[in-house]
């Protein structure tokens, strides 16, 4: 690792930071929103959904455009539209203008994300890129947190506008930086017929050695199956890992969710107070940060899609152990913790496996294809909570049965064996 691709691992961090920061803001700052605009926890619920529609938007639409003008451009340009949407958002008088604002900050939101990783993804050693890679996605746990703890010393005294404000304008700062210092793929560069000299300039930085000027930059590999990046998808030798990655990933996001929008309520069901059941959870994100790391060192170190699996194994015991628990006092942050160490920890290595398993002449579109279909998981999750409380289900039969997909992301990971393997 050269000084300058820890400058990639950097910035690629910082911008899944600040992500982080806008993905969660609306939640810290619903009560006072609701407080000042006197409206109903119905009538804000349409502003809270409104963003992971908009993050399936982005991410669907972003990885085919990558693939044709480029990471970089995509990548500034989805920083600068949700840091700007993020900002028009403070200005909002009502739920509908800001429903509509945080459907366009998704947008930018959905697309920064899948190109952060690819991006890294072709810039850092083989030997090490499950890990750098899966370091990089912490960053998304750590802005959440951080912007939990702005809005408690903001909102009292600044209001719930200022909380937006400072999350919009951090991103759109950023953007110049990464226009200044983050380079285009140089894979991307070598296929699209990149000048030389532009592609020598950035490698000299990545290898500090020098490149004459008759040097010829190719890439080792196959021309594309189809033109269009999303046919590529399903093209033969890819239909099955496409489904097999999109399956894993929706039953990951959908546990996921249901268990960081609703293991509060549960537990306060269940006879925990308020401070208690949000302790609790919280050691769901801490488990899932520490389990980022361990599972993709554990990747460089074995079978990928083997390592993913036995961790989403991992989290469906534990996810049925937390249930079978009973929700009580003496393990129940032992098993959130493990669930989130094992849960958390499959879904951001299969963040980082995803990339090697496609071209760079579909790579950004894989893995933003992967993250868009998802998030309906994520959409699913949170309404299939809901719906179960209402039924007037309890603690341990949902536990129970969130414990299901947990499974069948284990076994769906099984299809996604590597099909290319980048150089």
């Amino acid at each position: 690792m050269s000084p300058y691709q820890w400058l990639i691992l950097s910035l690629c961090f910082l911008i899944v930071a600040v992500d982080g920061v806008d993905v969660a803001i609306m939640g810290f700052i619903a009560p006072a929103v609701i407080k000042e605009w006197d409206i109903s926890k119905a009538a804000f619920g349409v502003v809270m959904s409104a963003a992971p529609f908009g993050l399936v938007i982005g991410a669907l639409v972003a990885g085919p455009l990558s693939d044709k003008v480029g990471r970089k451009l995509v990548l500034t340009a989805s920083v600068f539209t949700f840091g700007l949407f993020t900002v028009a958002t403070a200005y909002a008088h009502s739920t509908t203008e800001m429903a509509i604002l945080r459907l366009l900050t998704g947008v930018g939101l959905g697309a920064a994300m899948p190109n952060a990783s690819t991006l890294l993804t072709e810039y850092v050693p083989e030997r090490s890129r499950a890990l750098l890679v899966t370091i990089m996605f912490t960053g998304f746990n750590l802005g959440s947190a951080l912007v939990g703890f702005l809005a408690a010393a903001v909102v009292p005294e600044y209001g719930w506008r200022t909380v937006l404000l400072i999350g919009g304008i951090v991103p759109i700062v950023l953007t110049p930086i990464l226009v200044l210092l983050l380079p285009e793929s140089c894979r991307f560069m070598a296929v699209k017929g990149y000048p030389a000299q532009r592609i020598a300039n950035v490698l000299q930085k990545v290898s500090r050695q020098p490149f004459v000027g008759e040097t010829t930059f190719m890439c080792a590999e196959p021309g594309p199956v189809e033109k269009a990046p999303v046919k590529q998808l399903f093209a033969k030798g890819y239909r099955f890992l496409s489904s097999s990655l999109w399956v894993t990933y929706f039953m990951g996001l959908m546990v996921i969710y249901l268990l960081t929008g609703w293991l509060p309520t549960l537990f306060k069901e269940n006879g925990l107070s308020m401070a208690d059941a949000a302790n609790t959870t919280a050691m769901f994100q801490i488990g899932g940060t520490v389990g980022a790391v361990v599972v993709g060192w554990l990747m460089g170190k074995g079978s990928p899609t083997k390592v993913i699996g036995l961790a989403y194994a991992g989290g469906a015991a534990c996810v049925a152990l937390l249930g079978l628990s009973g929700a009580v006092p003496g393990t129940l942050a032992l098993w959130v913790t493990l669930a989130g160490f094992c849960m958390s920890g499959a879904q951001t290595g299969l963040n980082a496996h995803a990339p090697s398993c496609y071209p760079t002449s579909a790579r950004a579109t894989g893995v933003s294809w992967m993250l868009g279909v998802g998030r309906f998981g994520s959409i699913l999750g949170s309404l299939v909570g809901g719906l179960l409380l209402g039924l007037g289900w309890g603690f341990g039969p949902i536990l129970m049965l969130l414990a299901v997909p947990a499974l069948v992301a284990a076994l769906a990971i099984g299809g996604a064996q590597r099909v290319k393997t980048l150089a």
